[in-house]
C-alpha cells in the first residue's frame, strides 16, 4: 500500500511577511552563529556550513518572539531550534512571482541562497489532506513561468513537486494523467534549469518506496537535465535509510546526486495506527541543514518540510501546512 504523506503540505505565507520580504527585510545584526540578534530576530548559521537563507519572519521565528514576550524562556529556546535554521519556502500559486522574487531578493541581501519548494502539480495529493494544485497543464506552465520570472538570476535551489512522481507509480493518480504529469515535470525542469543560478531537484519519494519503480518515471520527467533529486520530503525515514535509497536510485539514473529532508527524521518513522505519516507522535528534529554531508552523492541535508507545520487534520492537527506550536515543541523536546 502506498503512503499518502500529505507531503509538502503547502504552507501559507502571511501577506505581511511577503511585504517585508519585498521591501528587503532580512535578519539584522548577523553574527554568523545562529544566535538571536539584538533586534530579537534569528541570524544565519555560518555560510560555510549552510548556504541557505533563514527567513526572519517565518512561523517558528514569530512563535519564538511570542514566547519571549510572554516570558516563556524554556519554550522560546526550544522553538529556537527550528527558527535558527533555514527551511523550505513553499511558494503560493496565487502569488508565485511575487513570492519567488521576495524570497530570492531577501536571501540575496543576506548573501545566501533561497530554498524554494514548488507544490502545485494538477491533481495534487490525490484529493487527500493537501489536495489541490493547478487546474490544468496550461495553468501549471504559467505557474512555472511566474516562478522563473520571480527568481531571475538570483541564487535559488528548487525542490520540484513532492510526491508527484511517487503518485504516478503507486496507483494514486489516475493513469490518464500520467503522461501529462511527466511532461509538465520535464518542462519545469527545463525552464527552471535554464536560469543562471538555479538548481533543480526533482522529488523521488522516500525509503518506503521501491526504488526500481521510480527509475523510468524519473528519466521521463527529465532527471538528466536536473541537478539531482530529493528524497524523504515531509517524511520520517532515517538519514541512513534515505541515503541507501537515494544511492540505489542514483546508480540507475546516471549517478545523480540528491538531497535528503531531515527536518523530522530524528527518531525515524512511526509504525503504528492509521496514516503513520500524518502528524505522528514521538518524532524529533533530524540532522541540521548543511551541505557538509561527508558524502559526494548527498548534496545536502535540508529541512524541506517546515517543522511544526501540520500534515493535515489528523491526530488533532490543523489543516495541512498550518502552524501547530504544540507539535513544534514536541519535535524540539524530542531532539534534546
Amino acid at each position: 500500500m502506498y503512503e499518502r504523506r500529505g507531503a509538502g503540505a503547502r504552507a501559507s505565507v502571511a501577506v505581511a511577511g511577503v511585504v517585508l520580504l519585498l521591501a528587503g527585510c532580512s535578519s539584522s545584526g548577523d553574527d554568523g552563529d545562529g544566535e538571536k540578534d539584538p533586534a530579537g530576530q534569528v541570524s544565519q548559521q555560518p555560510k560555510g556550513d549552510d548556504p541557505y537563507w533563514v527567513n526572519p519572519d517565518g512561523n517558528a521565528a514569530q512563535q519564538m518572539s511570542t514566547f519571549t514576550e510572554e516570558g516563556k524562556k524554556e519554550e522560546a529556546e526550544l522553538i529556537k531550534k527550528i527558527a535558527a535554521h533555514p527551511t523550505g519556502e513553499w511558494v503560493t500559486p496565487e502569488k508565485a512571482e511575487d513570492e519567488a522574487r521576495g524570497f530570492t531578493e531577501a536571501a540575496e541581501k543576506a548573501d545566501r541562497d533561497a530554498l524554494l519548494v514548488l507544490y502545485n502539480i494538477p491533481h495534487r495529493d490525490c484529493g487527500q489532506f493537501s489536495q489541490g494544485g493547478a487546474k490544468d497543464g496550461d495553468a501549471y506552465r504559467e505557474f512555472i513561468d511566474q516562478v522563473a520570472g520571480g527568481i531571475g538570476d538570483r541564487n535559488a535551489t528548487v525542490i520540484l513537486e513532492p510526491d508527484a512522481l511517487l503518485h504516478v507509480v503507486d496507483g494514486c493518480t489516475a493513469e490518464e494523467f500520467h503522461q501529462e504529469r511527466l511532461d509538465l515535470l520535464k518542462g519545469a525542469v527545463e525552464k527552471l534549469g535554464s536560469l543562471k543560478n538555479t538548481k533543480v531537484y526533482l522529488d523521488a519519494g522516500n525509503a518506503g518506496n521501491n526504488a526500481s519503480d521510480l527509475y523510468d518515471p524519473l528519466k521521463k520527467a527529465g532527471i538528466d537535465q536536473a541537478d539531482g533529486f530529493s528524497v524523504n520530503v515531509s517524511n520520517f525515514y532515517t538519514t541512513e535509510d534515505s541515503t541507501k535509497f537515494g544511492k540505489e536510485l542514483s546508480a540507475k539514473i546516471g549517478n545523480k546526486p540528491f538531497v535528503i529532508d531531515t527536518s523530522r527524521n530524528g527518531n525515524g518513522p512511526f509504525t503504528e495506527g492509521k496514516d503513520p505519516w500524518c502528524n505522528p507522535p514521538g518524532r524529533a528534529l533530524g540532522e541540521e541543514p548543511t551541505t557538509k554531508t561527508g558524502d559526494d552523492l548527498v548534496d545536502a541535508y535540508l529541512w524541506v518540510k517546515r517543522p511544526g507545520e501540520s500534515d493535515g487534520t489528523c491526530r488533532g492537527g490543523p489543516n495541512a501546512g498550518e502552524w501547530w506550536p504544540e507539535y513544534a515543541l514536541e519535535l524540539a523536546k524530542a531532539s534534546q
